[in-house]
């Protein structure tokens, strides 16, 4: 399973990306009022929702390699939790919208002022992105972690 610990650096700017660019396309569908637009949102939605899970299980790979370096309780420890619990509920996060907004299609209620109230939903999955990038980043940047030089 170690082989899904070194993939993680390299799969985590998927969801990044599919979560952004899902709020982006749900913003111009609502402003540009064109339905191809939330269509394809729902789209991206639903593979950022996919990356996100690989992302999340391949950190947990990485975490439980780290954890083999590191001393428990210290502060590189904690960070990781921060990081993995930002990740985990920004993937249930994002799940969630999924599921609401599946639902919502199906019976025909994505409409209206629902549209609007998605947009601010996207907008908070943004900053929960913003919060795991802030955390993973200084796991590399500040001590290395992912890198040829942790561990030596």
């Amino acid at each position: 399973m170690e082989f899904l610990s070194q993939l993680h650096p390299r799969i985590v700017h998927f969801p990044v990306a599919f979560f952004i660019f899902y709020f982006l396309f749900e913003l111009s569908g609502v402003i540009l009022k064109k339905e191809y637009l939330t269509r394809a949102a729902l789209i991206l939605l639903a593979i950022g929702v996919v990356t996100a899970l690989f992302a999340v299980l391949s950190g947990n790979q990485a975490q439980t390699a780290a954890n083999t370096l590191i001393d428990k309780g210290s502060n590189l420890s904690e960070l990781i939790e921060v990081h993995q619990e930002y990740a985990t509920v920004t993937l249930f996060y994002f799940s969630a919208l999924l599921f609401l907004r599946v639902y919502l299609v199906i019976k025909n209620r994505f409409k209206g002022n629902i549209r609007y109230l998605f947009l601010l939903f996207g907008l908070t999955g943004c900053y929960l992105i913003y919060e795991t990038g802030i955390h993973g980043g200084d796991l590399v940047f500040k001590y290395g972690i992912g890198t040829q030089l942790f561990g030596k």
